[in-house]
């Protein structure tokens, strides 16, 4: 029998990779025709080679879900509803983690499964919260007096402003992308900036410059903060041995009696249009996405599932001390982002005012104004560029 290669590429964490290179390796055992070589790139060099362009040199593809309008418009991965068997997807549906599985649907087709599920949640050193004698913050009050204490951590690049400004509109009354003329209309919007500059007004500066990542490894390396209210979860921080201090999670603090609506993330594989053995990688992506896998080898292999059965799992709740069991409220009730072919030059460039604003203590007027044009010129141009 023909040897068979498979090129994938993903993002460069231990939860994006290590459970990848595990299932590669099971699925070569159980396939021994089958080759599948996992390749890890940063965010920015994901960001430099649109995905469109990736797909002609791999055959598997870690993506984002906000891209799947482009992938509809280009038709550079398959719409995987035509290679699965209905029941499939139906299974994949009925467990979803929140609205994963449905990110990945657009224009009536699925380009990707979901095999990582994450959204913005709270964390804290249970440590350090002990001994100081520190309750865990249940309200946004709580928080502000935490932060004024100079204890608590938010990712505040670009990127992570943005995502945190759309919690914030619909804490304060409304959704984002209503209509085509603005992200959000004017009170809501300049509200939901307020209330950011309450809390950003607080933090260390160098949270200008981190990402959820270096948050997390600020927090564990570190006795310096104590809480993060609200970033991309990584279930990594709260096993035993992965960082010199454990993680615990929880859910987000209440703003006006109600839970912060936080933005779900996480990840889908998507199979190029482009690859010469379609059927192989199909089979892969459904393998590694199927309940028995994700609940036993890719969740004990530092993955994070897109599939419901392992997020409420005993044993992979035990072996990341309830890290699943604490934040499935928080997916369930999470927000998902635009996926219209453009949305990502928006996203790339929206978050660049908002975070002049909050750390220079720009005008949210003008902030808001430019945020605007940036949505309305990603609604005719830049259609074709995308980034994880």
């Amino acid at each position: 029998m023909a040897r068979i290669v498979l090129q994938g590429i993903t993002w460069d964490h231990s939860r994006g990779l290590t459970p990848l290179l595990a299932a590669a390796q099971r699925y070569q055992e159980l396939h021994p025709n089958v080759d599948i070589h996992w390749k890890k790139r940063t965010l920015q060099e994901f960001a430099d080679a649109p995905i469109e362009k990736l797909t002609h040199h791999y055959d598997l593809l870690i993506i984002d879900h906000p891209w799947v309008g482009c992938a509809a418009a280009t038709r550079c991965v398959l719409p995987l509803n035509e290679y699965l068997p209905a029941e499939y997807l139906a299974n994949q549906a009925a467990n979803s983690v929140g609205a994963s599985h449905a990110s990945y649907e657009y224009d009536k087709q699925q380009w990707a499964l979901a095999i990582d599920a994450a959204t913005p949640a709270a964390s804290y050193r249970k440590d350090l919260l002990e001994k100081h004698h520190q309750q865990l913050p249940a309200t946004w009050n709580d928080l502000l007096l935490l932060a004024v204490k100079g204890k608590v951590a938010v990712p505040a690049i670009p990127i992570d402003l943005l995502m945190n400004f759309y919690t914030f509109c619909i804490a304060n009354g409304a959704a984002p992308f209503a209509n085509r003329e603005e992200v959000i209309d004017r009170e809501t919007g300049l509200r939901a900036i307020e209330s950011m500059k309450q809390l950003y007004s607080l933090l260390d500066k160098r949270m200008f410059q981190c990402n959820p990542i270096a948050v997390a490894e600020l927090m564990s390396r570190t006795d310096d903060f104590w809480y993060c209210p609200f970033a991309y979860g990584y279930s990594n921080y709260a096993r035993y041995g992965y960082a010199d201090n454990l993680l615990h999670y929880a859910p987000v603090v209440t703003f006006n009696a109600r839970p912060f609506r936080t933005t779900v993330g996480g990840t889908g594989i998507a199979v190029s249009a482009y690859s010469k053995h379609r059927e192989a990688a199909v089979d892969f992506a459904a393998w590694i996405c199927a309940e028995r896998i994700q609940r036993t080898l890719y969740v004990q292999n530092g993955g994070q599932p897109g599939h419901r059965a392992a997020w409420t799992d005993p044993l992979a709740n035990q072996l990341t001390n309830n890290f699943f069991q604490q934040i499935l409220p928080v997916m369930d009730n999470g927000y998902i982002r635009p996926r219209y072919n453009g949305y990502l030059h928006f996203q790339d460039h929206a978050g660049l005012p908002l975070h002049a604003c909050l750390l220079d203590n720009k005008n949210p007027v003008a902030t808001l104004d430019e945020m605007n044009r940036i949505y309305r010129d990603s609604l005719v141009t830049h259609k074709t560029h995308a980034t994880v």
